[in-house]
């Protein structure tokens, strides 16, 4: 009984992580109160991977406990001893109408456990699970995203399963009337009495009432809820005002929504009907809010990726007309950790590969903020640091970080933004045009005054630099990047915020 409560319990948050308007609106809610707890949200897709490690665990132990269950019973019908206890147990409800404890009813022949309700959404639950879980391991979600999509949708299987387990009853109990008269502390060493003496009647027993439905069906509500309002939004029309192609098989896609509001930092979800009617992508934008557009640019990395690349005339040399574009639904936008960037007086932005995706939307609110003289920008000083295996990738985003760097030198705030690009591969033909060219105003690769570095940054010369020169501020560190990079840096916040400055950790997850 107990792996089951623990598994209701379980359930009953599994579906909480991933009601993404929820989540929005609690995070816009609890904003203003504690910077900290909307923090946490952010960590939705961890705690939804917790959870699901606790309910494959909890199954796993219930399943075994079902096993020793079942082999108990057997033996308690087979029993040579037939006045011991358990026998005497088992054979209550041989009788025709007559009540029973034991689910195994055969008096010696094994009853098929997988006929019961009990039985066969055990197993449709389980093999539901173990598909879910293994579909959902990190090379597979990598390489193999649509695996990973269709396959967690068996959760509809697992919870319609989950919420009729119960309602055959197998799991029994003495009956609350029955306790008043036959009273197991009293009866129990008696048992070879029961039914002829007053004080110790047969016992009766009946199935204990299904339970799971009660801890499930307010999360199963909101997700519906949560669906609906997708749906909703996935049908309102979204107009693709501009695709460019950029180098390195990065594609931007310019679109127009009506009512479509956004805070920097934020992502959306994008679906394309002509590609799959069901398969929803996570993208973030790169736009800024004070644009009368928004935009995201989507790395072709997958089968959808390439379809999407294909239809918008990624493989035609002449580009392709506005009529032929395909019909883009987009879900969102939805609110990350990079909201909270101005709310730092000094800022760290981590961006690796396609990784800076989210810091694109940042630079360009803070290049309008400046352009339209807006005085109540709290930051003071944002260091961006890219890093990047390849030198194609610099090229879509070299152009904002050229305007920023002349806008910025115009109004004499050139402190106001200190960047450091890395490369860290690069061939042995680039390093030979490097070393020719590493003279020259501009550098070679982005065409900034600010040099290209090669290799990986000395992240503990870094946070010490940061945190000698802003003693006793509070330093936002952002990240947008790979699992290892992450822990890295937050090995770094916990360590560095002893020597001055305080580093308080956010990392993008979606």
């Amino acid at each position: 009984m107990a792996p089951a409560a623990c598994l209701n319990f379980n359930c009953m948050l599994i579906l909480l992580p991933v009601c993404r308007n929820l989540l929005s609106f609690l995070r816009g809610s609890i904003q203003c109160c504690s910077r900290t707890a909307a923090r946490q949200l952010d960590r939705n897709i961890t705690f939804h991977k917790l959870v699901a490690y606790m309910i494959a665990f909890h199954t796993a132990v219930h399943i075994i406990a079902h096993l020793f269950n079942f082999e108990r019973f057997m033996d308690a019908q087979l029993e040579a001893n037939t006045s011991s206890l358990t026998h005497v147990l088992s054979v209550i409800g041989n009788k025709e109408n007559e009540s029973f404890l034991n689910p195994i009813r055969s008096n010696g022949t094994t009853i098929v456990m997988f006929t019961t309700v009990a039985g066969l959404t055990g197993v449709v639950i389980t093999l539901a699970l173990i598909l879910i879980i293994t579909s959902s391991m990190e090379v597979i979600r990598r390489s193999y995203f649509e695996v990973f999509w269709f396959t967690h949708h068996l959760f509809i299987v697992f919870f319609i399963g989950l919420v009729l387990h119960g309602i055959g009853r197998i799991v029994r109990g003495q009956t609350f009337a029955n306790l008043k008269l036959h009273k197991p502390l009293t009866c129990h060493s008696r048992y070879e009495e029961w039914g002829r003496i007053t004080e110790c009647p047969e016992p009766e027993f009946a199935g204990n009432p299904p339970m799971t439905w009660k801890w499930v069906v307010g999360p199963m509500v909101l997700y519906l809820c949560e669906r609906i309002v997708r749906f909703y939004r996935s049908q309102q029309k979204v107009v693709i005002t501009k695709v460019v192609m950029h180098p390195s098989k990065t594609l931007e896609l310019q679109m127009k929504k009506k009512g479509f509001k956004m805070e920097v930092g934020q992502y959306i979800f994008m679906q394309c009907p002509s590609i799959s009617q069901l398969e929803w992508h996570p993208f973030t934008l790169t736009s800024a809010p004070e644009e009368g557009h928004f935009s995201v640019h989507i790395r072709i990395v997958g089968d959808w990726t390439q379809a999407l690349y294909s239809a918008c005339g990624g493989d035609k040399t002449e580009g392709q007309e506005a009529w032929e574009l395909p019909r883009m639904a987009v879900d969102g936008p939805f609110g990350t950790a990079s909201e909270d960037v101005f709310r730092y007086e000094v800022v760290m932005l981590v961006g690796a590969g396609i990784g800076v995706t989210p810091f694109a939307s940042i630079l360009k609110s803070v290049w309008y903020k400046h352009v339209q003289q807006n005085t109540n920008v709290f930051t003071k000083k944002i260091y961006f640091y890219w890093l990047c295996p390849e030198t194609e990738a610099f090229e879509w985003f070299a152009d904002l970080l050229q305007s920023l760097e002349r806008q910025m030198t115009e109004k004499n705030m050139s402190d106001f933004l200190s960047y450091n690009i890395y490369l860290t591969r690069w061939k042995d033909t680039e390093a030979a045009h490097f070393r020719v060219h590493h003279e020259a105003e501009n550098d070679p690769i982005t065409g900034l005054k600010q040099k290209t570095l090669y290799g990986k940054p000395n992240w503990d010369s870094e946070f010490n630099t940061i945190a000698t020169s802003h003693p006793g501020c509070k330093v936002g560190v952002f990240l947008c990047g790979p699992p290892l990079l992450a822990k890295a840096l937050e090995k770094q916040c916990l360590t560095q915020s002893q020597a001055g400055a305080e580093f308080i950790f956010n990392k993008e997850n979606f």
